[in-house]
């Protein structure tokens, strides 16, 4: 079955030669609940050098028509089917053309202070983070350390991303849930790639996702692996020191 595709229009606001761009990728399927919210989050934003992609995995519902009505909004988009979230991710960072990529769920919303977000955007190949807030009221932030990354994942809507990571990198499909968490622990391994956190929230992050309900057993089974060969060997003697701890007060 071809894509149905909609034409690269330009971008969404007027570009800005002094300002970066950022690319939002946003991915969906069956999404007519939420996607206007989203897409409304994107178009109230102060800050004007984005470019919107969305890549749609054939959805049978009204999301192709939303987002036909909001093509004045967004930069590209395509629906085909596909094979979950991240191929839809990594077939939407060939399409961009940002200095740096977000990627926001259908389900989530930009907050006003993304702009200011977007205006510290500076270093070159920098990766950058904030802090995002759930549907609930549940604040997840703060700055994510390698240690700490063992423990738990920096939020994906937290995250932008030098275009030169996806030179680099690429989200693993092999990894049905935790692609993303892959991702980010190549990345804090990688010192080629500098981070920075700011204390801005940025995002309304929508609870009860995908990775709520369905566990990633692969990446369970190697998480002890990924540790070790990406992250150094302090922070992967630290992790095991911790898990033995764990297990052993479980007996």
């Amino acid at each position: 079955m071809p894509p149905i595709v909609g034409g690269r229009r330009n971008l969404f606001f007027p570009q800005d030669n002094s300002k970066s761009l950022i690319s939002i990728v946003i991915v969906t399927y069956n999404a007519e609940t939420f996607i206007q919210n989203c897409i409304d989050s994107i178009a109230q934003q102060r800050y004007k050098n984005l470019e919107v992609l969305i890549f749609d995995g054939a959805s049978t519902d009204k999301t192709i028509e939303i987002i036909m009505a909001n093509e004045q909004h967004i930069s590209y988009w395509q629906s085909e089917p596909d094979n979950g979230i991240y191929e839809a991710m990594n077939k939407a960072v060939k399409y961009a053309t940002g200095h740096w990529y977000y990627f926001l769920g259908v389900d989530d919303m930009l907050l006003p202070t993304f702009s200011e977000m977007a205006e510290k955007l500076m270093q070159q190949n920098t990766i950058y983070s904030g802090d995002c807030v759930t549907d609930k009221g549940e604040k997840l932030d703060g700055d994510f350390p390698p240690y700490r990354l063992t423990k738990m994942n920096v939020s994906h809507q937290a995250v932008f991303y030098p275009a030169a990571v996806f030179s680099k990198y690429a989200y693993q499909l092999k990894f049905r849930v935790y692609a993303d968490y892959v991702l980010n622990i190549q990345c804090w391994g990688d010192t080629s790639f500098p981070k920075k956190y700011l204390p801005i929230l940025i995002a309304c992050y929508h609870s009860g996702g995908f990775s709520s309900f369905v566990k990633d057993e692969i990446f369970e089974q190697e998480r002890d692996g990924l540790i070790r060969k990406y992250l150094s060997i302090p922070v992967y003697l630290r992790y095991l020191i911790k898990k033995w701890k764990k297990n052993k007060k479980k007996k």
